[in-house]
């Protein structure tokens, strides 16, 4: 599917979930005593159900307060936290990370002069390491 296909199925599913059947003429009434602007006509409510165009922000933000959702959500739908969290979880657990984040507070900590000097210590490791990795 695509980006507009997955658009009209989530703005379907929207109205079906707030009561409304999922037509051209009730979008485009609803939407249309909704929005300050330009009215929508019959066709555009109807290409946005048929997933051929999506509506503009401004007109987005109206179909989202009028349905109840998120605009995030109606336009790009649910964000896949499952593997967000499982990448943090992790990179949490993980012993090093808990040593590198005890060494970057400790970083933060000190003065300028002292941090100017473990830089310059850290980049001189980092180019003997790449020496090294060079011969």
């Amino acid at each position: 599917m695509n980006e507009k296909t997955e658009f009209a199925e989530r703005l379907r599913n929207a109205m079906l979930t707030a009561g409304y059947p999922d037509r051209p003429a009730v979008l485009e009434r609803e939407f249309n005593s909704r929005y300050w602007g330009r009215s929508v006509t019959f066709q555009a409510a109807s290409r946005w159900l048929r997933g051929q165009s999506i509506p503009s922000q401004d007109k987005l933000q109206v179909l989202a307060k009028w349905l109840d959702v998120e605009p995030q959500t109606l336009r790009f739908g649910e964000p896949s936290i499952r593997s967000c969290t499982s990448a943090i979880q992790v990179q949490e657990t993980s012993a090093n990370y808990y040593l590198e984040r005890e060494t970057f507070e400790a970083f933060l900590s000190l003065s300028t002069p002292q941090r100017k000097i473990v830089r310059e210590v850290i980049l001189a490791f980092a180019k003997a390491s790449q020496a090294d990795k060079t011969e």
